[in-house]
């Protein structure tokens, strides 16, 4: 061990286990942090009994370790752990948002389909640990390369409702070539079922009237996807 290793490491040691995160970012940075110890600097104290590394290390036991299941906690979710309150839920909250946004960001470059995986690629930023449906469309253009997404419904738990009025009123507007039908299966089932079959038959039946192919529907779970494409359903 180098001398400034041995002086830092025995700074460390007489810092309050609740500025240690903070100081260990400065001195090893950001990778060397636990998950835990990331959320230990956002919530920033803990209980007279627990600091705030013992009440992160709480919330991620939580959730299994697992941060994509933490990202799907809500503020009430993570006010349910000792010493979190509501203004620590919204942080915890608001960063993984943050998070997504980035994600989102990342998702905003041109990208061409070819074929199911694009699709759920594509989509993980907008649909990625949601606990209730949503049903949205990629619009692309001649070359097959997304154009815009768009979300045209949101539903409960187990439905949404998609208005074919409304997703060829946006192809036409935007001067879309084909379109992609995407929805969420929050449970994670991946089975089409007869409901959705039914409303994919019509919109791809108005795609042809209309000139505007629909090129696959894709349901999408956090674990997985199914092409009604691959499943020879379209």
């Amino acid at each position: 061990m180098e001398e400034n290793d041995y002086f830092n490491h025995h700074k460390i040691l007489s810092w309050a286990e609740e500025d240690r995160p903070r100081e260990k970012l400065l001195l090893k940075g950001k990778a060397a942090l636990s998950d835990a110890e990331l959320i230990a600097i956002l919530i920033g104290s803990g209980t007279v009994s627990l600091s705030a590394v013992d009440v992160a290390k709480g919330i991620m036991n939580s959730v299994g370790n697992n941060i994509n299941d933490l990202a799907r906690q809500t503020v009430k979710d993570l006010m349910k752990n000792k010493g979190i309150g509501e203004a620590k839920a919204i942080t915890i909250v608001a960063a993984l948002e943050l998070g997504r946004r980035r994600k989102d960001a990342g998702a905003e470059r041109k990208r061409k389909i070819k074929g199911p995986e694009d699709i759920y690629d594509e989509m993980k930023p907008y649909l990625m640990d949601l606990r209730h449906e949503e049903f949205w469309i990629l619009l692309l253009n001649q070359a097959n390369i997304v154009m815009k997404a768009m979300r045209i419904s949101s539903g409960g738990v187990s439905g949404t409702i998609a208005d074919a009025r409304m997703i060829f009123k946006e192809a036409i507007e935007n001067l879309a070539s084909s379109v992609i039908l995407v929805h969420n299966h929050p449970s994670g089932q991946l089975v089409a079922s007869q409901a959705d079959k039914q409303l994919t038959e019509q919109i791809v039946a108005s795609g042809k009237m209309l000139g505007i192919p629909i090129l696959d529907h894709v349901i999408f779970s956090d674990n997985g996807y199914f092409s009604f494409m691959d499943a020879g359903l379209i």
